[in-house]
């Protein structure tokens, strides 16, 4: 039998409700909840429908940095919006801008893991004065499914209609799938033959993998793909209008936005830098420390401008 997945460190999480400019309830979070962490305050733009527990380096108290973030719409405890449709990336924009405003962020460095990439760098040139710096992790800025299946170097024409097409057969049958996917046993057995899978490599913390997998799923399937098929509409954004530092941290073997695309876009930018770690599309699981430094190390380089 396998073991439970541990609960969530409450204790280093909190959530409350904000709302966003069309009066959709939002899930916010932070992992400071009794303002005890020395550091700035980093805006988070998480990966569609994923939780707090998939950055494991974020939740330990000596982590260095005040983060704010929220539960995308009708995930997560936030409230589905009234119009099914809003939930594309502007909307993720705006809900980003009330988090901040709720926060009394004027302006932050940004990071993003996988549509968060899209929401953080449209934010960046929607609302330059709110971003003073971005980490990309393991995400593309725009037109994120053409860069999908990236180890199997396909056209991006190509690689966008399969990943499309298989998303709108699982959106349609997620009706049918969700009161299995629900009730799937995640444990240590679970982790393990994921993170040998392919599709995502070791991770650092398997109990909290599990916890963080066991949240996700909790999410109806039909309704995570509608939230995908939507967001897959984001075009690329204009990287010439981005003037803000910006780090792109991708996962070698990442079969949902690919390592080739990311350095690319890094090229693209004036002040782009680009870090390849033996990962997936799961890196900040399986590389923690790491991609926490190059957060870490891009915070300290903002504030010394700042300074200087």
């Amino acid at each position: 039998m396998q073991s439970t997945a541990r609960p969530a460190p409450a204790a280093t999480i909190a959530f409350c409700d904000v709302l966003s400019d069309d009066g959709t309830r939002l899930r916010a979070w932070t992992n400071d909840p009794e303002g005890r962490i020395e550091g700035p305050t980093v805006l988070l733009c998480n990966g569609l429908g994923t939780n707090p527990l998939v950055w494991p380096a974020l939740l330990e108290p000596d982590c260095g940095v005040r983060v704010v973030s929220w539960n995308h719409r009708g995930t997560g405890g936030s409230d589905r919006p009234t119009d099914p449709e809003a939930c594309g990336v502007d909307e993720l924009v705006e809900d980003a801008l009330s988090v901040m405003d709720h926060f009394g962020l004027d302006k932050a460095v940004v990071m993003g893991w996988s549509i968060g990439v899209n929401t953080m760098f449209q934010l960046a040139v929607d609302h330059p004065e709110r971003v003073s710096a971005l980490l990309a992790v393991a995400g593309v800025p725009g037109d994120t499914f053409a860069t999908m299946l990236g180890p199997l170097r396909l056209p991006r024409v190509a690689a966008r209609a399969v990943t499309v097409n298989l998303s709108k057969v699982v959106k349609l049958a997620g009706r049918a799938i969700t009161p299995v996917t629900t009730r799937l046993p995640i444990g240590d057995r679970t982790i393990a033959v994921l993170s040998h899978s392919g599709f995502m490599f070791p991770v650092a913390d398997p109990q909290l993998t599990a916890a963080a997998v066991k949240e996700f799923l909790s999410t109806p399937i039909d309704w995570y793909f509608h939230m995908a098929l939507t967001t897959a509409q984001h075009r690329r954004v204009p990287l010439s209008r981005v003037g803000v530092p910006c780090v792109f941290v991708a996962g070698r073997w990442d079969v949902l936005a690919g390592a080739r695309h990311m350095a690319t876009a890094a090229e693209r930018v004036a002040d782009g830098t680009y870090v390849e770690l033996p990962g997936s599309h799961f890196v900040q699981m399986e590389h923690p420390d790491e991609v926490h430094r190059q957060l870490l190390d891009l915070v300290a380089r903002v504030s010394d401008e700042k300074v200087a």
